[in-house]
């Protein structure tokens, strides 16, 4: 299929669910900022002026129910939310965090998979776009909330609230995509604005963002379609861990393994592994061995080595794709411990990953999107 139209969703950092990622992460952070070993499976409820901790930890460090709160209040803190159905002065935290289960620490301590699972790694080059090797539609759709979300926190558009959505449908002519043909934001405001100042905030944002060549026409960008959104985030919607998994990775526009990113260190291989395929898809296609890669691997629980590694360049490989999944194999390691080894996963590096996307992000010298770097494409390269 040649001409069709595309759509891809993303959510601010101060979506009910994202702040529940972003807390799960904060604490994975906090406990491998005290000891890099550390085990962890984070589960955050959120809800109005109420949040709730649980799941699994495993850490030589010692981590106080203080600190717990003390991170909670933090990240609550640093999204923006002083609001009177959720104050991060005034929220309940309640944390039920306990030990892992001996019968998982005995796979992961022999260097195994702390869970049995698929995972798929993509990377796509837009034609004439930057779009940092990820589908144009996802990429956008973040960037609106990412710009929508910096405007807010410098001060430079009084009135809006951290919650809030977008939607982008992209028009594709010939495979290559032409235009914005629907564009959807929904963002949570004070009760003092207007419909008609939030739009104007919007669309200002929304000039910033995206190229006037894609704009699309006024009667086709659809702000706060419902006509008033003020109770928001938490407070309006309950929040959950890991319900945004399709917005963590390509939008929907490649497939998605079983298990969410936030709250798990990196010997889950829900997250290391996805993060791990990502890195070679990115690297195939920017050595310009195809013009997209979807990768899959799959691993059962306590065993080092995954159990299937499947491509597919959709049509679009220049070399023989078998032979670029043999070379892929060789050239890096597969088990869990080798993909925390190569990609340097037992570092705090998580909480910046739990909104606005997990991929298509620019690697920071502190590790954190280290699985972003395209620095095997050259060596790539010499092997064909």
């Amino acid at each position: 299929m040649q001409d069709y139209f595309f759509t891809s969703e993303s959510v601010s950092e101060g979506h009910p669910d994202k702040v529940c990622d972003r807390i799960s992460d904060a604490i994975v952070d906090l406990y491998l900022s005290k000891d890099s070993d550390s085990r962890t499976a984070i589960e955050t409820l959120a809800t109005t002026n109420r949040v709730i901790i649980s799941g699994e930890t495993s850490s030589n460090a010692v981590i106080m129910h203080e600190d717990i709160v003390e991170t909670v209040r933090r990240t609550i803190k640093e999204i923006g939310y002083a609001q009177k159905g959720f104050n991060w002065q005034t929220v309940r935290i309640d944390n039920f965090l306990h030990s892992q289960s001996s019968d998982i620490a005995l796979g992961v301590n022999n260097d195994g998979a702390g869970d049995q699972g698929i995972m798929f790694g993509y990377a796509c080059q837009e034609k004439g776009l930057a779009t940092h090797y990820m589908p144009l539609a996802i990429f956008w759709a973040h960037k609106i909330l990412q710009n929508l979300n910096l405007a807010r926190h410098n001060g430079e558009i009084p009135g809006i609230e951290p919650d809030a959505k977008s939607q982008v449908t992209l028009r594709y002519a010939n495979g290559i995509p032409v235009g914005i043909a629907k564009l959807v934001v929904s963002t949570q405001h004070i009760e003092a604005l207007s419909q008609e100042q939030v739009r104007e905030i919007v669309i200002s944002n929304l000039h910033r963002t995206i190229p006037q060549e894609f704009f699309p026409c006024e009667q086709d960008i659809l702000i706060n379609p419902t006509g008033r959104f003020v109770v928001g985030g938490p407070d309006g919607d309950t929040g959950l861990t890991g319900r945004k998994i399709i917005v963590d990775t390509y939008g929907g526009y490649a497939p998605h393994g079983g298990g969410a990113f936030s709250g798990k260190d990196a010997t889950k291989v829900d997250r290391s592994a996805a993060y791990m395929l990502r890195y070679l898809a990115k690297n195939v296609v920017a050595a310009g061995l195809a013009d997209e890669c979807l990768l899959q691997l799959s691993y059962a629980i306590g065993l080092k080595e995954p159990l299937s590694f499947f491509i597919d360049c959709r049509g679009s490989a220049r070399v023989d794709e078998q032979k670029i999944l043999h070379i892929l194999k060789d050239m890096v390691d597969l088990s869990p411990k080798g993909i925390i080894r190569t990609l340097k996963l037992n570092r705090p590096v998580y909480t910046p990953t739990s909104s606005y996307g997990h991929f298509g992000r620019t690697p920071d010298e502190n590790g954190c999107f280290s699985w972003e770097k395209t620095d095997l494409s050259e060596k790539l390269k010499k092997c064909f």
